[in-house]
């Protein structure tokens, strides 16, 4: 597969920001908001954005963020050889009667999300929830979950793959659209 970058470096920064004013137009200075990023890659926007979110106000700082493995409550979990492991839920609190920004960096069929919702349940009943992702791949749902807040929409196809390099994990910040070539036919 070929790719095609979607968002370079500079881009990347730019729509981090973004998403941060748009939390902070929404939540101001988050009294009973959460963040909570989904394992295993929702995790490093979820770092990010709480980093941004204090570099823009430090009042900030003590915005609970956590992290939550979805693991055991993804439907597809007993079709697979191996079941994937690693991940561990990091939330020491509980978002009952809470404002929750679940965070994800790629929502594509909607079924991560319909499992952290579910995993999410087991800290408490919240209040709200609202749904952030990097990227929107508004085809192929399969669920009707809808992001509230959303760094770039990609119309993708089926064949088509989405990733999202994090500096942290992979060298360098960019997302890039994978198309298959005449030689993957």
């Amino acid at each position: 597969m070929k790719p095609v970058e979607i968002l370079d470096t500079t881009q990347f920064q730019i729509t981090l920001k973004r998403l941060c004013h748009q939390l902070i137009e929404n939540h101001n200075l988050f009294e009973n908001t959460v963040l909570i990023g989904l394992q295993p890659r929702g995790i490093y926007l979820a770092d990010r954005l709480k980093q941004e979110l204090v570099a823009i106000d430090s009042r900030l700082e003590s915005l609970p963020c956590g992290y939550l493995d979805i693991t055991f409550f993804r439907d597809d979990f007993r079709r697979r050889e191996q079941i994937l492991s690693g991940n561990t839920t990091q939330i020491d609190f509980l978002v009952e009667n809470k404002k929750v920004v679940l965070i994800d960096d790629v929502l594509y069929t909607g079924r991560t999300i319909r499992a952290g919702l579910d995993a999410m349940l087991a800290y408490g009943r919240p209040k709200q929830v609202e749904l952030l992702a990097l990227i929107d791949r508004r085809f192929s749902r399969q669920l009707p979950i809808k992001p509230d807040y959303v760094g770039k929409v990609v119309d993708a196809i089926a064949t088509e793959r989405v990733s999202v390099e994090w500096k942290e994990h992979d060298g360098a910040d960019s997302v890039k659209l994978f198309r298959p070539s005449k030689d993957d036919e």
